[in-house]
């Protein structure tokens, strides 16, 4: 059951008024910290813009506006019947070789997975390239949607070498590739990653709950296992309202 808005009453917000930032920028910061901090949690309600904008002396113009700003960056959902809801925070994802749903689980984000696709059939010229085999090889095959606390994040496409078995649908639902490979006794301990970002198509779109043209964030990878064979290459796409790569980058002397 939703928190109710009692949560909010606890959540201290203060606006300058004397300052050059607009007032709906300021609301929606101080917001966006409560939730990134937990002080506002998934579930928890905001209550309408009338109270809202009644309580800060605000127009609720104001008070939409900023709202709307968490809603686009996927931080809150207004649900008919329900109101402005918490969502969830930002997925912050460091950047090393990792599974994505090990990486949620370990950060309370609830992951889920539905397989969309686990089959073998023939390795297009990329995914060919990857594994070392001659394009049109038949490989396995697997398309995933990880969702979050019950709302898709991204879509992820693998394909794996010719000599490994195709890993059962029901173990994928529950746990990440990269333990099933494990099992299987090929463990990725090295990877060439691509990261970058395009719009998403229609198909992409209506998969992700996003508008067609919406940001994403790409990735490449081809992962091999401590004798440099490649066990798997992934094609993934991360909507970017939801998801972000953490990098550490050290100065060479």
């Amino acid at each position: 059951m939703a928190s109710t808005v009692s949560a909010l009453d606890a959540v201290r917000l203060t606006l300058d008024r004397t300052s050059p930032v607009p007032l709906y920028h300021q609301l929606a910061r101080q917001l966006e910290e409560a939730i990134e901090q937990g002080a506002l949690a998934p579930g928890n309600l905001l209550g309408n813009e009338t109270g809202l904008a009644a309580r800060l002396g605000l127009s609720r113009p104001t008070v939409r506006q900023a709202i709307q700003s968490l809603v686009n960056k996927g931080l809150l959902v207004r649900r008919r019947g329900v109101g402005t809801q918490v969502v969830h925070t930002q997925v912050r994802r460091p950047l090393e070789l990792s599974s994505l749903y090990d990486d949620l689980r370990a950060a309370g984000q609830d992951p889920a997975t539905r397989v969309l696709r686990n089959e073998r059939a023939p390795a297009p010229a990329d995914a060919a390239a990857a594994l070392g085999v001659p394009e049109g090889t038949e490989v396995v095959v697997l398309e995933r949607l990880r969702l979050t606390h019950g709302r898709p994040v991204a879509f992820l496409r693998n394909h794996l070498p010719p000599d490994l078995p195709g890993p059962d649908t029901a173990r994928l639902e529950t746990t990440g590739l990269y333990r099933l490979l494990r099992a299987a006794g090929r463990s990725p301990r090295s990877a060439r990653q691509t990261v970058g970002a395009r719009c998403a198509t229609p198909a992409e779109a209506a998969l992700l709950d996003e508008p067609a043209g919406a940001a994403l964030l790409t990735m490449r990878r081809t992962a091999y296992d401590d004798t440099g064979r490649p066990v798997e290459y992934g094609n993934h796409v991360y909507r970017a309202s939801r998801y972000a790569f953490d990098f550490r980058l050290l100065v060479r002397a």
